[in-house]
């Protein structure tokens, strides 16, 4: 059972569809065991990383993900949900991520020609071994709606980065923790096909 955290944060209903698309039954659900019991978790999210973060310490979310990722259930962060996995954002400073991965999320800078937020099609660096993007060639293009990206502090979790102006580093992974800082429901047959990826670990 693929389960999807609801935390009000909006985006739920898309990944639920594509998700369903792919033949799975997922549950959008914040009940404590039952995100422990499922085989796989999805943390998707738009809007603010600092109310975001208020809204997961107020459902009592903050440690059962920890639980979650520490015991090894694959777990996946899609746009904001990326951003939370990390220590800190520009976005609200002074308002501490979960801390799952080193690193901190900055605004993307102003420049000659580039809207921000960063909305639209761009296409990815993909590390060749990543199992999330298995099946997909380097330079896909995949959807973005952002802000703010992220500087993981090891590249070594960099499982694929893409240029705006500042190098974004676009999705991560260790071990059993994916994020994905772009909408794989939203990024056609590539983005599908992450998904499949990540369902089928």
């Amino acid at each position: 059972m693929t389960a999807i955290i609801d935390y009000d944060a909006g985006n739920l209903k898309s990944v639920e569809k594509a998700l369903r698309a792919l033949g799975e039954e997922p549950v959008i659900t914040r009940d404590r065991e039952l995100l422990l019991k499922a085989d796989r978790v999805i943390l998707p999210g738009v809007g603010s990383f600092g109310d975001a973060m208020e809204k997961l310490r107020r459902y009592g979310l903050t440690d059962v993900i920890r639980r979650i990722v520490e015991k090894g259930t694959p777990f996946l962060g899609i746009c904001l949900g990326l951003q939370l996995l990390f220590e800190e954002s520009e976005e609200c400073p002074g308002e501490k991520g979960l801390g799952l991965l080193k690193g901190s999320v900055r605004r993307i800078p102003d420049g000659p020609g580039r809207k921000i937020p960063h909305m639209g099609w761009n296409s990815l660096r993909i590390r060749p071994e990543s199992r999330l993007f298995a099946g997909i060639e380097d330079g896909a293009y995949v959807y973005f709606v952002h802000s703010y990206y992220l500087k993981a502090e090891d590249e070594a979790v960099v499982a694929a980065s893409a240029e705006y102006g500042v190098e974004i580093h676009a999705a991560v992974e260790q071990g059993s923790l994916f994020a994905c800082q772009f909408h794989p429901e939203k990024s056609s047959g590539t983005g599908l096909q992450i998904l499949k990826n990540f369902i089928s670990l």
